[in-house]
């Protein structure tokens, strides 16, 4: 709630992270010739630490909420696009567990953010 300290949650932390492992994945090989799904896989994997920042500064719990349910949304989204990466070729099995692992782990700790600011108000 406008605390100003979304640096400090680990959630937030991982998903910078996975967003810098993103971009420097996507700089290399197949990537390089396949503009609309590495500016996709980044735009998703940008989404994730930037919604939880926002929603961290926001005034009120409720709307803190529904920026975490968008950044849970994006890992998911991001989840998708490793996956159909690997499959095409894209990226290595070892990559691309580590990605769908990161995403996974994110998921839940966003999940157990929202419960845990959700407990303030009511839907």
């Amino acid at each position: 709630m406008g605390r100003g300290g979304f640096k400090e949650l680990v959630v937030w932390q991982r998903a910078k992270e996975l967003a810098v492992l993103i971009y420097k994945v996507t700089n290399l090989g197949p990537f390089i010739k396949d503009y609309a799904l590495k500016e996709q896989m980044r735009r998703a994997a940008v989404s994730v630490p930037s919604n939880i920042a926002e929603g961290d500064e926001r005034d009120t719990d409720k709307e803190a909420v529904r920026f975490f349910f968008i950044a849970k949304g994006s890992a998911a989204e991001l989840q998708t696009q490793a996956m159909i990466a690997s499959e095409v070729g894209y990226l290595d099995p070892q990559t691309y567990l580590a990605i769908d692992k990161a995403c996974v782990e994110i998921g839940s700790m966003l999940a157990r953010l929202i419960t845990s600011r959700s407990r303030t108000f009511k839907y």
